[in-house]
């Protein structure tokens, strides 16, 4: 039996020549990808969608719309990586971790959108907690998060290992209009009664991310304070092979959190910190937005996807 055929559609991003990267030694799948005079014919990629098994989208969020538009072979199943489904009904939330049983809706779906890189560290933290009561519905969430520039795709690649690098500025906070993308992809998949409050950030460094939300305990459910919350975290990853919470001793030993610790690995790091006295939580995720965050998210759901052909 010949191997599945994976289609990488938009492979020359950021995150289609990382998902090329981890899957070049494979010998269980044929990887096919447009050439470069192909890239913008509707009709090869037409062709070429439809002669595979698995598609990964890379592309702008039209395009990748564009692309499921031209699908015809009904056995074809698609990972999109744009943002163009991560809201939509009839689309499998690519978070294995999220909920119990969500890696086996993945394992069957014929359609899995995958998350956003800073969703990933968002609903990781917020999702289980909010399901579970522990953060009501209706709690005036607010997220930060910092990543690397690559975050942009290849126009902060560009803006930053380009020839006017020397002026890319060290740190930049954007999204001001508050109106950015993932907010609401958060609050659908993490349960929210009310979009949070998003502020995104770039630095000067490739990939990796630091995501923060802050918590006062008064504003949470009767009895709940950082050690409820860790535990909570705690057991909901406590076989998860990715995703790790640190002890709280460990926690409590932190002096700072390096967006690039986990940098070319698929994992994340989950930590709660708390000021008892005051009343204060302070929930963080570290991984690596190419990784984790995108291109080894897809690959993890690929693989999954693969399991079950």
């Amino acid at each position: 039996m010949s191997p599945p055929v994976v289609f990488i559609d938009g492979d020359q991003g950021t995150t289609g020549l990382l998902i090329q990267e981890r899957l070049r030694s494979r010998t269980d799948i044929r990887v096919t990808t447009l050439a470069g005079a192909e890239r913008k014919d509707l009709r090869r990629r037409a062709e070429f969608i439809n002669a595979c098994d698995i598609a990964i989208l890379c592309l702008p969020d039209a395009a990748a719309r564009e692309a499921v538009a031209a699908i015809v072979n009904p056995a074809v199943r698609v990972i999109d990586a744009s943002s163009a489904h991560r809201t939509h009904p009839d689309w499998i939330y690519g978070f294995p971790e999220m909920a119990p049983g969500q890696a086996e809706r993945i394992a069957s779906a014929r359609r899995v959108t995958n998350p956003g890189c800073y969703p990933t560290g968002a609903l990781g933290l917020l999702g289980p907690l909010v399901q579970a009561g522990l953060i009501p519905r209706d709690y005036p969430i607010s997220i930060h998060a910092v990543s690397g520039y690559s975050g942009r795709g290849r126009a902060g690649v560009e803006e930053y290992e380009g020839a006017g690098a020397a002026n890319a500025p060290l740190y930049q906070v954007y999204g001001l209009k508050l109106a950015h993308k993932h907010a609401p992809e958060i609050q659908q998949h993490a349960g929210l009664a009310q979009r949070p409050i998003f502020v995104p950030a770039y630095g000067a460094f490739r990939q990796g991310i630091v995501l923060t939300v802050p918590l006062a305990v008064r504003l949470l459910a009767p009895g709940v304070g950082g050690a409820a919350l860790h535990a909570l975290l705690a057991g909901h990853y406590a076989d998860a092979t990715h995703v790790r919470v640190l002890p709280l001793h460990e926690s409590s030993a932190v002096e700072h959190l390096d967006p690039q610790v986990l940098n070319g690995t698929n994992d994340m790091h989950l930590s709660v910190f708390h000021n008892g006295d005051d009343g204060q939580v302070l929930l963080t995720a570290v991984f690596d937005n190419l990784g984790k965050g995108a291109s080894g998210a897809a690959v993890q759901n690929l693989n999954l996807m693969l399991a079950s052909q």
